[in-house]
């Protein structure tokens, strides 16, 4: 697990990239926020997270399973996980921010372009 990256991941900088490729200016991974946001707008009052769905526990999504092995640590820590996004969300929300999830299954294949073209926007129109 100490190999796995906590910030610039490929689904990252695919987001970052198409959103300043459109004239979007952000910080990335901002400390000052709960959670670190990954992409932060502070012109448009807008956070962005790009999660992993396995990290992240995606409900529904066919990307995310649950380990076959050591299952009580595997859950115990994923759903921790979920609970501390969903914390940090609200706090967030409690300072006057939008927050926005982008999932790792919907940067793939065809869906990506069309989720990027909605991020982009949910962040312009304030949706």
């Amino acid at each position: 697990m100490s190999r796995i990256r906590g910030k610039d991941t490929s689904i990252e900088k695919t987001a970052r990239s198409y959103l300043f490729a459109r004239g979007f200016r952000f910080r990335k991974n901002d400390k000052r926020y709960p959670g670190h946001p990954d992409i932060v707008l502070p012109k448009y009052r807008t956070i962005v997270f790009v999660n992993g769905c396995f990290w992240h526990m995606h409900e529904g999504c066919e990307s995310f399973h649950m380990p076959k092995s050591n299952v009580e640590f595997w859950t115990a820590k994923l759903t921790r996980n979920r609970d501390r996004d969903r914390r940090q969300h609200e706090q967030l929300r409690q300072m006057g921010w939008r927050v926005i999830d982008v999932w790792e299954c919907e940067l793939r294949g065809e869906a990506r372009e069309p989720r990027l073209e909605r991020l982009a926007r949910e962040i312009a129109e304030g949706v």
